[in-house]
């Protein structure tokens, strides 16, 4: 946003260099800066990511090595060409399961193969900008099928806790528990017992100390505490053995059948793309909730990333690495360190490229019982109990079970086309599952409709709609999500016949995007849903207009009724809420109704809180473009926030401000005023010791404003580059200026801001041009400059 800058007097004495006109002026060599944020969050992400990649490595039965190949090549590669600016590639625990079956059935080189053929598949996905279909993919069958893998690698590392070897399949090992338990090493469990405690403390200590130590993460403390201790407790125990680099195995020609082959190469691309992708949308939402960081990083490119993904796995493939995708784990880290840009997530890569060349004598006293317990960690985290409750309350926890149940049982690709066969047969029994049914409630007629309302249900509903009597009440309850078009002109025919016989009909529903009952056919009418707002009556003709509606109808001209016509208990006023209802619930209603449940079951959950004046012409969800739920609007005359302290006799706005801060935990507040407001303009024309009315004993809470605006220190704040045009004006923006202050003074608004989670904003809207401001500056004064698209995508 531009500000006005005050010019600098001519120096007769100085040497101006001058350029041509419409001529850039000339830059000195740029430098490319890395935010200290993107350092501090490299450095956690690096932590995570060490102990990590040795132990999915070990898990999928790889060279140790490649897990720090392609967590590497996933930090500089995918980190650097991904769509996701904050999203941490690297070796998944969600592949763990499909590598090891690739490398027991194909051996190291051609899984490898297999990897630069599936990162060439995903080039391909992301040149046929196909990423959001990827997204289509039912929540159930990739819950599940992360909830299986889970259980795959948690069964498979048990063996390794208790000092044995994992079979090939989750059934074998199951099979060979009871003899491992009998024959279990106990330095084994003594070491993954203690990475399992430290990993489960470490993040619940108590205290100030403690929350300093839990910066460190708990993946690195348990893997180093329990190294520690087997090294100084000289336990014989397997330990990380890193081969040479110099005998370093890379990818080789794929060497099998061309349909086994093929079918690998597939489910690589579709777990690796899936899990990359959804990975991105993750981190989305974890961006939108760190205040001011959306604008700088922006929303992610699926299709960039499906490219950056595919890039990466041929590199990693070609170097020995293993497959690669988008990590949960290091992501939410990258977010919540601070990280702003891709910096932080390329150097994490370039400092395990330190490690693996710097580290290896280090490395190798890892023991492997340590890095097996904290796998089956993350195996057992897949399994998220947050995602069962969600697909058991949209009623998808068949296709949950089977897609899990398949993926352990038979592999990931077989249980994944399970779980699509099971999502396809439970969306077509909803389908055709439709009750209907007709009964007779005090004289009115019911007929209930519970179900989609397809072609298929058509004969049903006719009959049960003939069953309602010519002239009667009629109430059509639909209880769906979908209505096709054959069923909407049955049940629109059915309407029109049943109306123009005497009967009544009232059509309700829960339908998000799609119109249920057309408003009725008004002979004459123009109406659309704002016209109430814009204090406009029906322009029907006086002999259309029903005879309770003639004595308050408006002009042809669409000019308001005389006052003498609205007078009275009955008048157009009340006429004109009733209609107004009336068409909310025919036309608002059911597109809304959905979500403003949702918002029941949730409860409020607002980004802002927007205190503003309360004058009729601010229609706050007009102005931000927002919806239910979204603003927690506080208004009052002339936008004022009362200094805390003191004796006011109201303390509804200190309340609000407390509520909405403390309790609902809004990320920001924005005082707003506007062009023409009465209270300002009663604070101009107040003479000093006049009576004192509940009104002016409010605007005593503007006076700072108005010593403020005579304050001959203080520049007048200006509007968009311009002196503001009167007094009115003026006070207007003195008056979100200094209503900003008394924000400040709030004890919760103080303790929010100290800690970085709440930001504070000044607005003003100009009524007759439509045009909001921001405010850029406070020290000279206030400046406010206009909302333009480029402040938004920036």
């Amino acid at each position: 946003m531009s500000a006005c800058v005050p010019t600098r007097a001519a120096d007769p004495n100085r040497t101006e260099r001058t350029h041509p006109p419409h001529s850039p002026p000339p830059t000195g060599p740029r430098r490319h800066r890395i935010a200290g944020a993107d350092v501090s969050a490299s450095i956690a992400v690096f932590l995570i990511a060490l102990p990590l990649s040795l132990g999915i490595a070990l898990a999928t039965g790889a060279p140790l090595q490649a897990g720090l190949v392609a967590a590497a090549v996933g930090g500089l590669v995918a980190g650097r060409l991904g769509g996701s600016a904050l999203q941490v590639s690297g070796p998944a625990a969600g592949l763990t399961v499909v590598t090891a079956d690739l490398i027991q059935r194909y051996g190291w080189r051609t899984t490898c193969a297999i990897t630069v053929l599936a990162g060439l598949a995903q080039l391909g996905l992301g040149c046929l900008r196909v990423a959001r279909g990827a997204l289509a993919v039912s929540p159930a069958i990739v819950h599940g099928m992360l909830a299986g893998i889970g259980v795959t690698i948690a069964v498979a590392q048990l063996h390794i806790v208790l000092g044995g070897t994992p079979q090939s399949s989750v059934p074998d090992n199951l099979r060979a528990l009871p003899a491992q338990l009998a024959d279990m090493r106990l330095a084994s469990v003594s070491v993954s017992v203690l990475t399992l405690t430290l990993l489960l403390l470490w993040p619940r200590l108590p205290g100030r100390a403690g929350q300093v130590l839990r910066k460190v993460p708990a993946a690195l403390v348990a893997v180093a505490g329990a190294t520690a201790v087997a090294a100084l407790t000289g336990l014989r125990l397997p330990k990380v053995d890193l081969p040479s680099w110099s005998n370093h195995a890379l990818a080789g020609l794929p060497e099998g059948p061309v349909l086994g082959l093929a079918a690998a190469v597939l489910t690589t691309t579709l777990v690796c793309s899936v899990q990359s992708l959804l990975g991105a949308v993750a981190v989305d939402k974890l961006v939108a909730g760190r205040p001011g960081l959306p604008a700088r990083v922006g929303r992610s490119d699926l299709d960039r990333e499906l490219l950056g993904q595919g890039a990466a796995n041929i590199v990693s493939g070609s170097l020995g690495g293993l497959p690669i995708a988008g990590v949960a784990v290091r992501s939410s880290a990258n977010v919540h360190a601070g990280a702003v840009s891709r910096n932080s997530t390329m150097l994490h890569g370039v400092l395990v490229v330190f490690a693996a060349l710097l580290m290896v004598p280090i490395l190798e006293f890892i023991p492997l019982a340590s890095l097996a317990a904290l796998v089956m960690a993350v195996g057992i985290q897949m399994v998220s109990l947050n995602h069962i409750r969600t697909v058991t309350r949209h009623r998808e926890v068949w296709v949950y079970a089977v897609t899990t149940l398949g993926v352990v049982l038979l592999g990931v690709l077989q249980g994944v086309a399970l779980g699509v066969a099971m999502a396809v047969g439970v969306a077509l029994h909803r389908l055709t599952r439709t009750r209907i049914t007709h009964v007779e409630r005090e004289g009115v007629h019911h007929v209930q409709v519970r179900g989609q309302l397809t072609f298929l249900a058509v004969p049903r509903l006719s009959r049960a709609l003939h069953l309602v009597p010519h002239g009667a009440d009629a109430v059509v309850e639909l209880d769906g999500s979908f209505m096709d078009h054959a069923a909407y002109e049955t049940l629109q025919d059915w309407q029109k016949t049943h109306t123009s016989q005497g009967g009544s009909v009232e059509i309700t529903g829960r339908h998000p995007g799609i119109r249920i009952s057309e408003p009725q056919d008004f002979t004459g009418c123009r109406c659309r849903p704002w016209t109430p707002w814009r204090n406009h009556q029906c322009d029907r003709p006086q002999s259309a207009a029903p005879e309770h509606e003639r004595d308050t109808a408006g002009k042809a001209d669409g000019s308001e009724p005389a006052p003498s016509d609205t007078a009275g208990t009955g008048g157009g006023s009340g006429h004109e809420l009733a209609r107004g209802i009336s068409a909310f619930q025919r036309n608002t209603a059911p597109l809304v109704r959905s979500e403003l449940a949702r918002l029941a079951r949730e409860g409020q959950r607002p980004s802002q809180l927007f205190l503003t004046c309360a004058d009729s012409r601010l229609v706050t969800s007009m102005i931000t473009s927002s919806g239910p739920g979204d603003l927690f609007v506080v208004r009052n005359v002339g936008n004022l926030v009362p200094r805390p302290g003191e004796e006011s006799g109201d303390d509804s706005v200190a309340a609000a401000i407390e509520y909405a801060v403390d309790v609902l935990g809004v990320r920001s507040i924005t005082v707003c005023g506007h062009s023409g407001c009465g209270a300002m303009q009663a604070l101009l024309d107040a003479e000093p010791g006049g009576e004192r009315t509940p009104l002016q004993r409010w605007l005593r809470h503007g006076t700072p404003s108005l010593e403020r605006m005579g304050d001959g220190s203080r520049p007048w704040s200006r509007l968009a580059g311009r002196m503001p045009e009167d007094a009115v004006e003026q006070l207007c923006l003195t008056n979100v200026v200094q209503q900003l202050e008394h924000l400040r003074a709030h004890e919760s608004v103080a303790r929010a801001l100290e800690k970085g989670a709440l930001q504070l904003q000044g607005m003003y809207f100009h009524v007759g041009d439509a045009e909001a401001y921001l405010l850029t500056e406070t020290e000279a004064g206030g400046v406010f400059d206009r909302v333009r698209e480029a402040d938004v995508t920036a």
